[in-house]
């Protein structure tokens, strides 16, 4: 490969950030609730992060899971997130937002106006959009330096093919990133199909609770949480290492 890939680790918590860290990635996408797609952190959580963390961090700003299609007040709470992340010195921010007829939101601008100096991903938006390749222009044009994209698939495996197209269509205007659903076991074979340089995945692991008491009428509700395995993201690192070789 012509340029050093690089990994990318979406964290739902502190410790999986610090994880990820460990594990030798070289980004990390902080955000909460992972199991909705990933919401925008809690302050508290963001001010311990850049206390922890030392490489770089992008923080999801997303107000709530489900579309991405969001009122005046959701923007507006976007755009003070966006600010926090300034006040607090993060490195990028990751926003994305479409119309109802499934194209960019102009008003994406805004966010990325409110970010300054800060870098800025255009999320996973872009696979529920009715034309990925008209929606990727969008993203150039309002100045944003990367898009993550599963390639309109449930997982960039899926879409591999249509992530190697928008790669070609970017050059070297903005990075593609490929995500959704990448291990270290189909690393390797996603890299090859795309063609892209970088990559992205949470390398989750279920970590079981150490609860010793656990109430019986509450089985619907596992105590067990996940969370960014070192050693998982050790091995993608490997992969991408030595394809780089």
């Amino acid at each position: 490969m012509a340029k050093q890939p690089l990994l990318e680790i979406a964290a739902g918590s502190v410790a999986s950030a610090v994880a990820a860290q460990e594990g030798g990635a070289d980004r990390v996408e902080f955000c909460g609730t992972l199991a909705e797609g990933g919401t925008t952190a809690s302050y508290g959580a963001l001010a311990m992060l850049r206390d922890r963390v030392r490489i770089p961090v992008y923080v999801l700003i997303r107000p709530r899971g489900g579309d991405f299609l969001y009122g005046d007040a959701e923007f507006e709470i976007m755009r003070r997130d966006v600010e926090t992340c300034v006040s607090l010195g993060c490195d990028g921010v990751v926003i994305g937002a479409l119309d109802a007829d499934g194209n960019v939101d102009p008003r994406c601008r805004e966010l990325v106006g409110a970010a300054g100096k800060l870098g800025v991903t255009f999320h996973r938006a872009i696979d529920a959009s009715a034309n990925p390749s008209r929606s990727l222009e969008d993203i150039v044009a309002l100045g944003c330096e990367r898009v993550l994209t599963s390639g309109g698939c449930a997982n960039a495996q899926a879409g591999a093919h249509v992530i190697a197209d928008l790669v070609k269509q970017a050059g070297d205007r903005l990075v593609v990133m490929a995500g959704a659903g990448i291990r270290s076991t189909n690393l390797a074979e996603i890299v090859e199909l795309t063609r892209a340089h970088e990559f992205h995945g949470s390398a989750r692991a279920v970590i079981r609770s150490a609860m010793r008491y656990l109430n019986p009428a509450l089985q619907d509700l596992s105590p067990d949480i996940e969370q960014t395995s070192v050693a998982e993201v050790r091995a993608m690192k490997e992969v991408l290492t030595a394809l780089s070789r």
